[in-house]
């Protein structure tokens, strides 16, 4: 049982930037914060679970049968993390590739303290076993004031896993598949690494969001391994018994000139190349969505529409459906992993091509982030648009995709993996840009 306490907050960003400093003392942190978009799916302005009560970490083996067991028995708050790879869970599918980073598979936790932000008010949800600790810890809380910490730092030296006419070689590659009939569409993905590399990891999470400010934005700490991540993509949200999926795909550069900007999301918008794009993945959703739905619930909510953020702009479809009676919340998400934006069509075809064509394993990047709530619903990010760092190695990644069609041109699909890479690249280079 958990005791719940309401808190006016003065000023709300001032409070989020101590109450993050402060939650670096334990071992198993999750932030999850829209940085006030308002979206119409909306739950809470941010959230910040810490402290594990109980937890699970596994191998992709059986990984959804033990989510399912876990988060029915715990029936609570639990918070965490799936992997891309768990894909092996789910198909006769491998991961063999390169993995510097080397993150749990799956990991959830049950949160000692949640901490849910609306508007100016503070809702605490502590278990009753620390419950007296509220109002010490809100106190502590309040003398906190920066977000560094006494921490050496290294120069930061980015290196390509793939270099650009091999990039150009790989992507030809998926286009020959394509134009065979193999598959549709395809997420090939590259990553970007720093060895022997120290970061301090909540004031690189800060820089990253300040410039990006997206709606899903997410600091998670599980002992030494972090992702920083400034994600405008949701995957999966049950509310009720309605499902919510909103699949990005086509992304379109800024301008800091109004007229050219305009131009430029407008250029998006009547993209012929990017809504088929995302067209094929909102079928691919469509169909994934159909094995727990009521018949005839499914339905396409918003279809390429263009939304503007502060590094891009992006297009996103929203499909939505009604789950049949007696589904277990996991299954939902079994039967949707991985989300089609990040794999292709048809996704097992897909999965494979570019498991054999990339060079690095995606580990907890194409995957998820969110909660489970005592009550069954769920909310789920997708991990892209993040740096991974795994401390005790001294390992800094990011990587990035993009959906590969026949009318993909490879030096077009290269510029645009340049612009999503961007922000993460001047957060870990540029620090005279802060």
């Amino acid at each position: 049982m958990r005791q719940i306490q309401q808190n006016h907050i003065s000023n709300i960003e001032q409070y989020k930037k101590k109450i993050l400093t402060w939650s670096q003392q334990f071992d198993d942190v999750i932030w999850l914060d829209s940085n006030k978009h308002s979206p119409h799916y909306s739950s809470y302005d941010a959230i910040l679970a810490v402290d594990a009560f109980t937890s699970i970490k596994t191998d992709s083996h059986q990984a959804f049968d033990k989510l399912k067991e876990y988060q029915t028995v715990t029936n609570d708050w639990i918070f965490g993390s799936l992997s891309y790879d768990l894909k092996n869970d789910l198909e006769a599918l491998t991961s063999e590739n390169f993995d510097g980073i080397e993150f749990p598979e799956l990991y959830f936790f049950q949160p000692k303290k949640v901490f849910f932000f609306k508007g100016n008010s503070l809702e605490t949800h502590y278990l009753n076993m620390v419950a007296d600790e509220l109002q010490d810890d809100l106190k502590t809380i309040n003398q906190f004031v920066d977000l560094s910490e006494s921490l050496e730092t290294s120069d930061i030296k980015i290196k390509l896993r793939i270099h650009k006419d091999e990039y150009f070689d790989r992507i030809n590659r998926v286009l020959k598949h394509i134009h065979r009939g193999d598959i549709y569409e395809a997420n090939f993905c590259q990553e970007f690494y720093a060895e022997d590399t120290i970061i301090n990891p909540l004031e690189t999470y800060d820089k990253l969001n300040r410039i990006s400010r997206p709606p899903f934005a997410t600091f998670l700490k599980c002992h030494q391994h972090y992702l920083l991540s400034a994600s405008p993509e949701r995957y999966l949200k049950k509310q009720g018994n309605t499902i919510i999926s909103q699949p990005i795909k086509g992304t379109g550069k800024r301008s800091t000139n109004i007229i050219e900007d305009q131009d430029l999301r407008k250029n998006l918008e009547n993209s012929e190349k990017d809504r088929s794009e995302n067209i094929m993945i909102v079928d691919l959703v469509r169909n994934d969505l159909s094995h727990t739905a009521k018949k005839g619930s499914v339905k396409v909510e918003e279809l390429c529409k263009v939304y503007t953020f502060d590094q891009v702009h992006q297009m996103i479809s929203t499909i939505t459906s009604e789950v049949k009676d007696n589904t277990h919340p996991v299954d939902v998400i079994k039967t949707t992993f991985p989300m089609g934006s990040m794999t292709g069509a048809p996704k097992i075809s897909a999965m494979n091509i570019i498991e054999a064509l990339e060079e690095t394993k995606r580990g907890l990047y194409s995957g998820a982030v969110g909660y489970f709530t005592p009550e069954g619903d769920f909310d789920f990010n997708v991990v892209i648009r993040s740096i991974l760092y795994n401390a005790e190695k001294k390992y800094v990644s990011y990587s990035v995709g993009g959906a590969i069609t026949a009318k993909s041109k490879p030096q077009d699909e290269y510029e645009e993996c340049l612009i999503k890479a961007k922000a993460m690249r001047d957060v870990l280079e540029s620090q005279e840009l802060f």
